[in-house]
């Protein structure tokens, strides 16, 4: 299985959930005191919104088709095929990020996923706060159903070149609604399980996801 992370310099910061031995996860810094709005980003208010009702409570999207539209195409069509329901958050990392999309609740990997999408990292969105951006492996364009809310300003994963170092994560939206629940999400204890870490101790369920126009 691949293991899904972000390459920052001469260290890597995983991003992951798949079933091959997992690396120590750190964030690239110490989080630091920062708004507890998400900051828009450049993200246009007339996007398509997603309903995302989880255990926790509803976090509404908004995702950006102009700035990103192959990834967007691709989650919807995930959203679309009900991918997503029932899946769990299954990488919590305070001050960092949370990242969902590719798990069930026993930690296996969901299979019948679609390509790969092509890195849209340089789209000119940013890594802020209560941005919504694709996980993927080492491999700048392997992206493809899992994704991570970045829970501060998380600089260090933004487009800087077309190189394997400088990709980045594509940042296709953001929260309009529920960066409460998102915080909450943030604070459940984690652990292991397997080689697995970061994983919520009390499993946070994606019940479903829907699209609304």
């Amino acid at each position: 299985m691949k293991r899904f992370l972000i390459g920052f310099l001469t260290f890597c910061v995983l991003l992951s959930g798949c079933n091959e031995k997992e690396a120590e996860v750190k964030p690239a810094q110490a989080p630091v005191k920062q708004s507890s709005e998400p900051k828009t980003s450049g993200v246009k208010k007339s996007m398509t919104n997603v309903k995302m009702e989880t255990s926790k409570g509803t976090i509404t999207l908004a995702l950006d088709a102009e700035k990103a539209p192959l990834t967007v195409a691709n989650i919807k069509a995930y959203i679309e095929d009900g991918f997503y329901d029932g899946l769990v958050f299954h990488r919590v990392i305070p001050g960092f990020m949370i990242q969902g999309g590719g798990m069930n609740a026993d930690m296996s990997e969901k299979a019948d996923k679609r390509p790969p999408v092509q890195n849209e990292a340089n789209n000119g969105l940013k890594n802020d706060r209560g941005t919504l951006a694709m996980a993927r492996t080492n491999d700048p364009h392997s992206a493809s159903s899992q994704f991570f809310i970045n829970l501060k300003d998380n600089d260090f994963l933004n487009f800087t070149s077309e190189s394997p170092a400088g990709w980045g994560y594509a940042v296709f939206g953001q929260v309009v609604d529920g960066m409460d629940v998102v915080d909450e999400i943030a604070k459940v204890k984690t652990g292991n399980h397997g080689y697995h870490g970061d994983v919520p101790l009390e499993a946070i369920t994606i019940t479903s996801m829907t699209i609304v126009e």
